[in-house]
C-alpha cells in the first residue's frame, strides 16, 4: 500500500535503527541518559535557544506549554483549526483549566489584527487573555507557511504586552525549508516551540519543547504530573537526533511529490478544487461530497490509503516512505479513477 494517511506513517530507515540500536542510555527522570541529553542539546543550540525537553509526542508538548504559560480561568488565543484546540482531546480544558478564544483566520493562519481585536479588556466579566498560539504549518490549513513578517508582528504585540507567545511546530522544518529563514532568528519571535521528530523527519517516536532554561525546568516538573517522565528512552531519542542532522533538507523531495499530485488532482473531474500546494499536505474538495466514502474505498482497491479531511474532503500527505516511482503510480491511478 502506498500510505498517504499522514506522514505520521513513516517507518525508520536501517541507518537510523542503527543510530538507535548503539545509542547509550541512561534514566532520563535523573537526566542521565547521554543519547537524550545529547538531542536536547543539539536542538537547543539549532534554534538559538536555551535548553529543551524530550517528551513522547506533540501534544504533550503544547499541553506542558500551555500549562506553564496560561493558569486556570485564563483565555488562549488561537485559531478555530488549531491542532492545540481540535486534536488534543480537550488538553486545554482539562490539564489547565483554560478556556479558548478561536480565531477565524487564512488556512490555519492569524494576523496582528486578529489578535489585537480578541485581546480581552480588564473586565471581571471576561477572563484574562495568557497566551498567542501559533501554528507553522498549518495542518488544516493544507500546510499553509505563515509569513514571516507577520509572525514579527505578532511577536512584537505580544512582547510589548508582556503575554507569552507558543509555537506549535509540528511541521515547523517543512516551513523553513520553504521560507529558507535563519531559524534562530525564526525561533527569536516565540517563547516556546514545539517541533514534532515523527513527522516527516521520519523519527519512530517523540517531540522536543524548546524554550529558557527556566521554562525548561518547569517543563520537567509538568511532564512528571502528566506522567511523561522516561527512564532509557535514549533509544528512541537517538532516532529524533539522527532525522535532525539527516531529515531535514530531504523534506523538499515530499513538497515536490505533493505539487505533482495536486497538478494531477486539478484536472479530474470529481474534483471541485484543491488547496494550493505549499508543502507536504494536499487537501482536495470533492464537488459531491457523497462520493467521499466511495472515492476512498476505490483508492484503497488500487493499493492507496488516504484519509477524510471533512465532510467534502480528502487529503494526501507525502513523506519520506514514498517514493518518485509511487507518485508516478499515484497519478496514474489517479486518472483512471471514475466516480
Amino acid at each position: 500500500m502506498i500510505d498517504f494517511r499522514s506522514d505520521t506513517v513513516t517507518k525508520p530507515s536501517k541507518e537510523m535503527k542503527d543510530a538507535m540500536f548503539a545509542a547509550p542510555v541512561g534514566d532520563d527522570v535523573f537526566s542521565e541518559d547521554p543519547s537524550i541529553n545529547e538531542l536536547q542539546q543539539f536542538a537547543a543550540n539549532m534554534f538559538g535557544m536555551e535548553d529543551a525537553i524530550y517528551c513522547s509526542s506533540g501534544t504533550q508538548t503544547n499541553q506542558i506549554a500551555i500549562n506553564i504559560h496560561a493558569r486556570p480561568g485564563g483565555e488562549v488565543i488561537t485559531h478555530e483549526e488549531s491542532h492545540i484546540y481540535k486534536y488534543e482531546g480537550g488538553g486545554i480544558a482539562k490539564n489547565t483549566g483554560a478556556s479558548v478564544r478561536l480565531i477565524r483566520g487564512n488556512r490555519g493562519r492569524l494576523t496582528l489584527q486578529d489578535v489585537e481585536k480578541w485581546i480581552n479588556p480588564d473586565d471581571i466579566h471576561l477572563p484574562v487573555t495568557q497566551l498567542v498560539s501559533l501554528e507553522d504549518t498549518s495542518n488544516r490549513g493544507g500546510g499553509a507557511i505563515y509569513d514571516f513578517e507577520e509572525i514579527k508582528r505578532i511577536s512584537a504585540f505580544c512582547r510589548k504586552n508582556k503575554m507569552p507567545i507558543h509555537l506549535d511546530g509540528a511541521r515547523l522544518m517543512n516551513a523553513m525549508v520553504e521560507n529558507k529563514i535563519d531559524l534562530k532568528e525564526y525561533a527569536s519571535q516565540f517563547d516556546s516551540i514545539s517541533l514534532c521528530l515523527s513527522k516527516g523527519l521520519g523519527a519512530p517516536v517523540g517531540s522536543l519543547l524548546i524554550g529558557t532554561k527556566d521554562f525548561i525546568k518547569q517543563s520537567r516538573r509538568v511532564r512528571k504530573v502528566f506522567g511523561g517522565g522516561m527512564r532509557q528512552a535514549g533509544i528512541i531519542a537517538a532516532g529524533g537526533l539522527y532525522a535532525l542532522k539527516n531529515n531535514i533538507y530531504r523534506l523538499a523531495e515530499d513538497h515536490q511529490h505533493a505539487k505533482a499530485l495536486e497538478a494531477t488532482l486539478n484536472e479530474l473531474t470529481w474534483v471541485e478544487s484543491v488547496l494550493e500546494v505549499e508543502t507536504n499536505i494536499v487537501v482536495v474538495n470533492l464537488k459531491d461530497a457523497s462520493k467521499r466514502d466511495a472515492i476512498i474505498s476505490e483508492f484503497e482497491r488500487n493499493g492507496i490509503k488516504i484519509v477524510a479531511f471533512g465532510p467534502a474532503m480528502l487529503r494526501f500527505v507525502t513523506h519520506l516512505d514514498i517514493s518518485s516511482a509511487d507518485i508516478d503510480q499515484t497519478i496514474s491511478i489517479l486518472k483512471k479513477i471514475k466516480v
